[in-house]
C-alpha cells in the first residue's frame, strides 16, 4: 500500500498538509465529512494542490513534517514544481 503526503488550499487561502493512503477520499472527508481535520472543517471548501507518493507511512509522515517546517513561499514553490511535473 502506498502512502501520500498531500497539500490542500483552504477557502481562507491557508495551506493544510496531511498523509493518506487514498488522497481523493481524504479530500472528500475534509470537505464533506465529520472525519475531516478540525482545521479544515472551519475553512471549507478545500482544493487539492499536490500530492507525493511514499513507500510507507513513516516516509510520508517524515515528508509531511518537513513540509510543515517550510516557509509559505517555499511550500508554494514545491507545490508549483509538483504541478509542473504532471
Amino acid at each position: 500500500m502506498s502512502w501520500f503526503d498531500y497539500v490542500v488550499q483552504c477557502a481562507d487561502d491557508t495551506l493544510y498538509t496531511g498523509i493518506a493512503t487514498d488522497v481523493e477520499r481524504r479530500v472528500t472527508e475534509h470537505n464533506e465529512s465529520p472525519k475531516g481535520a478540525k482545521y479544515t472543517k472551519a475553512r471549507r471548501p478545500v482544493v487539492l494542490l499536490a500530492s507525493w507518493p511514499y513507500e510507507d507511512r513513516s516516509a510520508a509522515s517524515a515528508a509531511e513534517h518537513a513540509f510543515k517546517r517550510l516557509s509559505r513561499p517555499d511550500k508554494l514553490k514545491k507545490v508549483r514544481a509538483a504541478s509542473a511535473a504532471t
